[in-house]
């Protein structure tokens, strides 16, 4: 053979080789795709759940990592920009080849990607309460449907426990999830004997900062009988919100406020002294007493202060969403362990009945066929330190009914999603 021969041969064995070891050390971990806003008006929000991912891959990979693999996070920001989540959510399953997304946090930018995840038969953790009235066999639910949140805050506002309130103003951000768990919720006070003349239902677009009118409004509203505000504000426009509750001088014992989308986070950037005795409806709260809870605010305070992460490294707080993408990424680990692999329709299958040892205090199951995580509930008060004393829960995790019994038609459905 020539020289030239010769080294074309060695030149080509070399790329083959240099080939094989990229395909090695691909093959070597397990791509995890995190697509949550950090910049925009749901960075509040959505900037700590992606923490909470890399936290969880940090502890999953110290333990082991998964099938003998190391975890690697791909990180996006879809900027609060619906459209751009489904692109990042394109780019993450077909660019980055990642085996599961954790991420959105409105309902709108889990409807921009759904179609994303299941014409690329994808999979995504959703980790936020939402409105239901949605199975999909690619999107596993850890937040809560309306009969884990809504229905029974809205129970506790109207007996005696929790004021009777006979009024009720529903106040949210004008997209799809607050314009939804509306209908539902008119639909329950109807069935309650609530009059439309007793329900005041107003929408604010999102990062809206100006309240004094509709605060005002409220107020107003509140001299016809003892009234309550149920608010699905999201993101940032829940700052404005509380503060202008503040200056108007609007007290929880006269009109309690009970927020869908307003935990410890939420409250980190308000004074909440003019707030205490306002509610908030979720399925945990950093407040809970457990061996579990006190361990995952130790992590967290730990990995805070180790990644130094704004705000948390000095004053480290937990809340829902976080606590349920906990819970997801964990139960997902337990599925492709049991599956053997991270093929998608293999770990649908091996999720099912998946059990997780949660924050809550709660030993929660992902439901055998709908997707959705059984959960306790809990009403929670706002504190003058900005964290919840919780004042009425259920015994045990509660089963989710994605299609609500009170939208009509829904008797139909199936509890299950079609495959």
């Amino acid at each position: 053979m020539n020289r030239r021969g010769t080294l074309t041969t060695l030149a080509a064995s070399m790329a083959l080789g240099l080939g094989l070891t990229s395909q090695v050390l691909a093959a070597d971990t397990i791509k995890v795709g995190v697509l949550h806003s950090l910049s925009g008006t749901m960075a509040i929000s959505e900037t700590v759940l992606k923490d909470t991912v890399l936290m969880a891959i940090d502890d999953i990979n110290a333990k082991g990592g998964v099938l003998g693999k190391k975890l690697e996070p791909v990180v996006v920001d879809p900027a609060s920009n619906w459209p751009l989540f489904a692109e990042k959510a394109k780019q993450l399953l077909m660019q980055d080849k990642v085996a599961v997304v954790f991420g959105c946090w409105t309902s709108v930018s889990r409807k921009s990607v759904l179609p994303v995840f299941e014409q690329n038969n994808g999979l995504l953790f959703y980790p936020v309460q939402y409105e239901g009235e949605e199975l999909s066999k690619n999107v596993f639910y850890t937040g809560a449907a309306p009969n884990q949140q809504a229905i029974p805050a809205v129970e506790y506002l109207i007996s005696k426990e929790g004021g009777g309130a006979k009024r009720f103003v529903l106040l949210g951000t004008d997209y799809v999830y607050p314009r939804t768990t509306n209908k539902i919720l008119r639909a329950f006070l109807k069935s309650k004997g609530v009059k439309d003349a007793d329900i005041l239902e107003t929408y604010t677009p999102f990062g809206h900062s100006d309240y004094q009118t509709i605060v005002a409004d409220i107020k107003k509203f509140s001299t016809g009988g003892k009234t309550a505000v149920i608010s699905t504000i999201n993101g940032d426009s829940n700052v404005p919100f509380y503060k202008e509750l503040g200056n108007a001088g609007l007290k929880a014992k006269d009109v309690p406020v009970v927020a869908f989308s307003v935990g410890e986070e939420e409250l980190r950037g308000v004074d909440t002294k003019p707030l205490v005795g306002h509610l908030a409806a979720w399925n945990y709260f950093m407040s809970v007493k457990n061996p579990t809870n006190t361990a995952f605010i130790k992590q967290w305070g730990d990995y805070a202060k180790a990644k130094n992460i704004a705000g948390h490294k000095d004053k480290p707080l937990t809340n829902d969403p976080m606590e349920a993408t906990w819970v997801g990424i964990h139960m997902w680990k337990q599925a492709v362990e049991k599956a053997k692999s991270t093929d998608t329709d293999k770990v649908i299958a091996a999720m099912a009945g998946q059990t997780f040892t949660a924050p809550d205090g709660f030993s929660v199951q992902m439901d055998e066929k709908n997707h959705h995580l059984h959960k306790p509930v809990m009403v929670g008060e706002i504190k003058g330190d900005g964290q919840f004393s919780v004042v009425w829960k259920t015994k045990g995790p509660i089963k989710a009914q994605p299609w609500s019994p009170y939208i009509d038609g829904n008797d139909k459905k199936k509890d299950e999603p079609t495959k």
